[in-house]
């Protein structure tokens, strides 16, 4: 029997300004993997791990941030995005409404302003959280 591993959402990637990371990863597992940048490890660990666990996914662990956490303020040195699925009513030529993913890119500050509550009633789902290499420089 051959076992398989859900790793869908679970890359990192660079360009020129910006690392990208899935939501996937664990705080653990972004902490061992040697392809994300050095900088955004030692922010996590210093940073995110005593606030977090080292099992919580990146999507869990942003999803629930509170925005009186001093980790928001982190994440916005950072020039943090987060990109989300969210489900929103779209009409049709015909005047038909019907209900489909629309991926947004939020801010940290439109992210951790929206309730629990309100990100489950339009069925959010965290794909990614892109940070600014120039601002890693900073920290």
């Amino acid at each position: 029997m051959q076992q398989t591993v859900y790793e869908d959402r679970k890359y990192s990637m660079q360009d020129v300004s910006r690392i990208y990371i899935g939501s996937r990863y664990t705080i653990g597992e972004i902490l061992l993997a040697e392809d994300i940048l050095f900088k955004f490890r030692m922010i996590v660990e210093r940073y995110v791990l005593p606030e977090a666990d080292r099992d919580d996914t990146l999507e869990t662990h942003l999803y629930y941030l509170e925005k009186d956490k001093f980790l928001v303020q982190t994440y916005k040195q950072m020039k943090a995005k987060v990109r989300v699925n969210v489900i929103e009513e779209r009409k049709s030529l015909f005047g038909k409404t019907k209900k489909e993913y629309v991926t947004k890119v939020l801010t940290m500050d439109e992210l951790v302003s929206m309730p629990v509550s309100e990100k489950e009633r339009r069925g959010m789902v965290i794909q990614e959280l892109s940070v600014s290499k120039l601002a890693l420089t900073g920290l």
